[in-house]
This record gives structure tokens, C-alpha cells and sequence, in this order.
């Protein structure tokens, strides 16, 4: 079965996806927010290898960048922000438009799910401290049924 990396069309596809999300998130008032203190000049690229190996792919993120542990301590100790988590997953559903997934797709639906998970529990998990994140987490993996034990 192929999986939900190939179906995205692999590290290209997933870097097209995360350009589009970058771009929608810098243009939205509320989620931008997020960006405001700056950001890495290779973000939509770090980011599309975080999605690649979460969803299939290769561990080029693990690999180069860090683990699970770093992602999370980045997205912590900011407070609750749900209208940022919200505006972001919206984000997320318009930038699959702009890379030409359809609502009738499953791998929409699958994509969708996997960030709308990903960013209302392990990127906002630790409200308080990014001093709260325990070390040593991996990358979770996402496929075509959910999330991998």
C-alpha cells in the first residue's frame, strides 16, 4: 500500500504543501502571530521533512534537525491559543486547495487530520514551559488510519 508521503507526492509535494501553508499562515492576522518573533530562512523546508517522515517518509528530519522533543519545545510555554491553532488548521485546509487536493480526495481528508491532530495535542500540549516537554520524543507517525502505535 502506498503511503501517505508517496500519496502527497513525497518530499516535493509535502515542500509545495508547506509553501502554501507558510504563505497562508504569514498572510492571516491571528496565526501570524506565531511567526512574529521570526523564523528559521529554510522553514517551509525543515517543515515539509517533519511532515515527510510524520507521514511515511524518510527521517531527513530526525536525521538533520533535531527530534520530536525540539519541534514541541519550539510550539511551548506560550499560553492557550486555540483562535491560533483554529486559524492555522484553516490555513492547513486552504493551502490543500492551493496544491490541488480536492474535498473528495481521501488524501485530503487524511492530511487534515493528521495536522488538525498534530497541532490540538503534541504542539500544544505544553502550555506553561517549554521546560515541560520530556526528552527523548519521537516523531509520531500518521497513516492511512490515524495515528501509529
Amino acid at each position: 500500500m502506498q503511503s501517505v508521503y508517496e500519496a502527497a507526492g513525497g518530499g516535493k509535494g509535502l515542500l509545495r504543501l508547506a509553501e502554501a501553508w507558510h504563505s497562508r499562515v504569514m498572510a492571516d492576522d491571528v496565526v501570524s502571530h506565531a511567526f512574529s518573533h521570526g523564523y528559521h530562512p529554510q522553514h517551509s523546508e525543515r517543515l515539509a521533512a517533519y511532515w515527510a517522515e510524520a507521514l511515511g517518509g524518510p527521517t531527513t528530519y530526525s536525521d538533520a534537525y533535531g527530534d520530536e522533543t525540539s519541534v514541541v519545545r519550539i510550539h511551548s510555554g506560550n499560553g492557550p491559543h486555540e483562535e491560533m491553532d483554529r486559524g492555522a488548521i484553516a490555513c492547513f485546509d486552504q493551502a490543500l486547495e492551493d496544491v490541488g487536493l480536492s474535498t473528495a480526495e481521501p488524501l485530503r481528508q487524511v492530511l487534515h487530520d493528521y495536522f488538525a491532530w498534530a497541532t490540538t495535542t503534541t504542539m500544544s500540549r505544553h502550555h506553561e514551559s517549554a521546560d515541560d516537554v520530556p526528552e527523548g520524543l519521537k516523531i509520531p507517525r500518521w497513516s492511512w488510519d490515524g495515528l501509529q502505535r
